[in-house]
């Protein structure tokens, strides 16, 4: 591929989910920008976030975690890519507060926020059209609330499913309500967390789509365990795994 991204390399923070639970995230997000011609750089040494401990209320716990983070990826140069809404929203939203007392550390947290991006919200920079491929399925998109709401990621991920010859976009009934995941959530409330997964699954279901796609492995374990539990054909897939399947890995 020509153009500006051709000679761009990236640092791809990979995320726990990915690393310890769908490591196919990981590597169809590699495959997906090599082929928009973007060379990966996988840094050594990443762990968690933090985001976990944060939410949870240990905020000394949280910030252990998130200073070896700075540490690991102070050291890199050029674009941060997260294939995480929330992970991402941690890292540029959530690190300034943690360090709002050491400046040292807050100056770095925003540098590094600074070059983090998302990586829908990366790949549509570089290839606004899309990266192509072709899959003649009916998809139906579940926007994840960190990446809507705190990262303000909307229309990106139909963008690049929009650039794939054959995927139909599926409306969804309150489409851009919460699958009832939110991380510690779904295990402090169990039956709120159930009825709202019910009520995006029947949507879902209702809206006639074969594919379920979010930028969120959390969102999508959540969703994609309510589907198998409801017997449900409709497959959940990362927008790195829909793109990567796209472009013929597949196939």
């Amino acid at each position: 591929m020509s153009g500006p991204a051709a000679s761009k390399s990236v640092h791809l923070f990979h995320t726990c989910l990915v690393n310890e639970i769908d490591p196919d995230v990981g590597m169809a997000v590699v495959r997906v920008l090599e082929r928009a011609g973007v060379v990966v750089h996988v840094p050594a040494d990443q762990t968690c976030c933090g985001q976990p401990a944060y939410n949870a209320g240990f905020q000394d716990e949280a910030r252990q975690v998130a200073r070896h983070t700075l540490q690991v990826l102070s050291q890199t140069r050029g674009p941060i890519v997260i294939p995480s809404g929330s992970c991402a929203d941690m890292l540029v939203h959530q690190y300034a507060v943690l360090f709002q007392d050491d400046p040292h550390l807050l100056e770095t947290a925003r540098a590094v926020a600074k070059r983090c991006r998302e990586f829908s919200q990366f790949l549509a920079e570089i290839a606004p059209h899309g990266v192509g491929g072709e899959l003649p399925v009916s998809v139906a998109y579940h926007p994840s609330c960190h990446l809507l709401r705190g990262l303000g990621v909307k229309r990106e991920p139909a963008a690049l499913i929009g650039g794939v010859a054959g995927a139909r976009q599926i409306d969804v009934r309150d489409q851009e309500e919460c699958c009832g995941f939110g991380g510690l959530f779904s295990v402090k409330n169990a039956e709120i967390s159930t009825g709202m997964l019910d009520r995006k699954l029947a949507a879902v279901e209702a809206s006639g789509a074969e594919r379920l796609v979010s930028c969120d492995l959390g969102c999508l374990l959540h969703l994609g365990g309510g589907l198998h539990r409801r017997g449900s054909p409709i497959r959940a897939q990362h927008l790195a795994q829909f793109l990567d399947e796209a472009s013929g890995a597949d196939k």
